[in-house]
């Protein structure tokens, strides 16, 4: 039963992790040369160098 429960909850981590970084990817990608991601708007803004 402990092996069963420990199981379930690695299974529920890596799922949750990997929710999280392919979401952070996708976001990092979709935007197109000279635009970043805001997280802010949660959408592309245009890159500004100071």
């Amino acid at each position: 039963m402990i092996r069963t429960l420990l199981c379930s909850l690695a299974l529920a981590v890596s799922a949750s992790a990997t929710l999280a970084c392919s979401g952070h990817q996708k976001q990092t990608q979709s935007c197109v040369a000279g635009t970043v991601w805001d997280n802010q708007t949660q959408s592309c803004v245009k890159s500004v160098n100071s």
